[in-house]
């Protein structure tokens, strides 16, 4: 019934004209593992860390700030209250997240690119926050509303990823209080992907609830999942009441939350593993109980962002092995609470899209396919420790995201695979570049960059020398130039106009 009533919105003939006018760019089906997870914890290290976490929720407690509704839900929960401080009695955390599903799916407003978070599924989703964007022609410079539309852009025809994101970088030529209008407005009109809302302002998260009520139809968003929002907690073991008020928006309608402890390790955690883990695996469960407090069966995906330091200048650091020991421990952790995990993305240090840069990325990035991650934000885009959306990187990153599906299938071992025909046609001393086999394979046997250059170094050279940034300069442009927006029922894109007229109008410009 909540299909039907999606698709008898606005309709006519002028939606179906525009649907069969529109270009349509190839997305690949989220990443479906079949491979093995690795895990980097045992038994008796688990049990350890599950019990410490406990000891800390009962006897160190986790703060709720200005929240009086929250401090009463957990009082009337069995918690022990000491004004702000929630201590919440062993195993009453665990209990409480055992209603969260295992996986949920996010519906997108074209059904074919609905993506099922949890399970052995990894959804790629892109870099979200930084409040600067770089690119080889403007260099690095504040982010506007213009930048954020070319990212949604290049994510909707970048063939790997599978999710627009959010907030992949921070219009700051928009006013503070207005431009989730405009950036939720970019996500639901420049891309058919799913999305995420805003948790700026309760009242943010509330508007974008309030969109996809006229994106999916009413009754469509009361009985599906159609965003997946970020919900950071403030570590060490605080959650403060902006958060908590959007997580209490989307989880009172039905709609996903990613609750994830924002940790650099020996500033807001530990500077060991266990001690991290026991930390993260304490926030996210005071968080994801919180959330089914609000509304048993809500779906939530476990998070955790961890990054360590550079201890002479306490400056970040990515792609190390200690954020990789974390990130594989706490994959394990969330799949003993039966709940999506999210974690890892294309982190980097580096001022641009250099070695450092592919160095770091690419070992968080196969960090994060095989630590069973379900939900990668920050999948490509990244740099700067997070500061800065590179346009090159972004491609650059987003044309790597194929090793990871290709990676994911496994080793095939069926009468194709074994390949027996052609050891045989070929024999000793022969070659395969001709035999049947590779013929009725080579289209589809290796994964092909569509973006680096494997040409023989005369033809490089006669092209101009061209370094991977130049090459993704020209694939940036090209992406942008060949866009085509995907088909929009006139009415609902008219009832969204609309909303954000009247929203924009009702208050005065804020950028505070």
């Amino acid at each position: 019934m909540a299909e039907s009533a999606r698709r008898g919105r606005g309709g006519g003939g002028a939606a179906r004209r525009a649907e069969r006018n529109a270009v349509s760019f190839e997305t690949a089906k989220f990443i479906e593992r079949n491979i093995p997870n690795f895990e980097i914890l045992t038994e008796e290290a688990m049990q350890v860390i599950e019990t410490n976490a406990e000891i800390v929720l009962e006897e160190v407690g986790v703060n709720f700030l200005d929240n009086p509704a929250a401090i009463q839900r957990w009082r009337d929960a069995g918690a022990e209250i000491d004004g702000e401080r929630v201590r919440i009695p062993r195993g009453l955390a665990r209990k409480l997240c055992a209603t969260a599903p295992s996986q949920y799916t996010q519906h997108a407003r074209n059904p074919a690119r609905n993506v099922v978070v949890g399970g052995n599924n990894l959804v790629l989703a892109p870099v979200y926050g930084p409040p600067f964007v770089r690119d080889a022609v403007g260099g690095r410079r504040y982010a506007t509303m213009e930048d954020f539309n070319k990212f949604v852009k290049l994510g909707y025809m970048s063939k790997w990823l599978h999710h627009s994101g959010g907030t992949v970088c921070e219009p700051t030529d928009v006013p503070v209080n207005k431009r989730h209008l405009d950036m939720l407005y970019a996500l639901m009109t420049l891309s058919d992907k799913p999305f995420m809302g805003s948790v700026t302002e309760p009242s943010r998260a509330q508007d974008s609830v309030d969109m996809c009520k006229i994106l999916f139809g009413e009754e469509f968003v009361r009985d599906n999942t159609v965003m997946t929002s970020l919900i950071n907690i403030n570590s060490p073991m605080t959650f403060d009441d902006v958060m908590m008020g959007a997580l209490e928006v989307y989880a009172q309608n039905n709609q996903a939350c990613i609750i994830s402890p924002f940790i650099v390790g020996g500033a807001m955690a530990p500077v060991s593993v266990a001690g991290t883990l026991t930390q993260v695996l304490a926030e996210t469960l005071a968080g994801i109980a919180y959330s089914q407090l609000i509304r048993p069966g809500a779906p939530v995906i476990m998070g955790a962002f961890v990054t360590s330091i550079d201890m002479n200048s306490g400056a970040p650091t990515f792609g190390t092995p200690e954020a990789a020991h974390i990130t594989y421990g706490a994959g394990q952790l969330a799949r003993r609470l039966n709940l999506p995990y999210r974690s890892a993305g294309s982190f980097c240090g580096s001022k641009l899209p250099d070695a450092q840069a592919a160095y770091e990325t690419a070992n968080s990035l196969n960090m994060g396919l095989l630590a069973g991650v379900n939900f990668m934000l920050h999948s490509c885009g990244w740099l700067e420790g997070g500061l800065v959306s590179s346009f090159e990187k972004f491609v650059m990153d987003a044309d790597q995201l194929g090793t990871l599906h290709h990676l994911a299938r496994g080793v095939e071992i069926d009468e194709n695979a074994q390949a027996m025909d052609a050891i045989r046609e070929v024999g000793p001393g022969g070659h395969y570049l001709g035999c049947a086999h590779t013929q009725n394979n080579f289209k589809t046997a290796f994964w092909k960059s569509d973006l680096l250059d494997y040409k023989p170094f005369e033809t490089w050279e006669d092209e101009g020398a061209r370094d991977t940034q130049a090459l993704a300069t020209l694939r940036v442009e090209k992406m942008l130039a060949d866009y085509q927006a995907p088909a929009l029922d006139p009415a609902i894109r008219e009832a969204l106009d609309a909303f954000v007229a009247q929203k924009k109008s009702a208050e005065p410009d804020s950028f505070m």
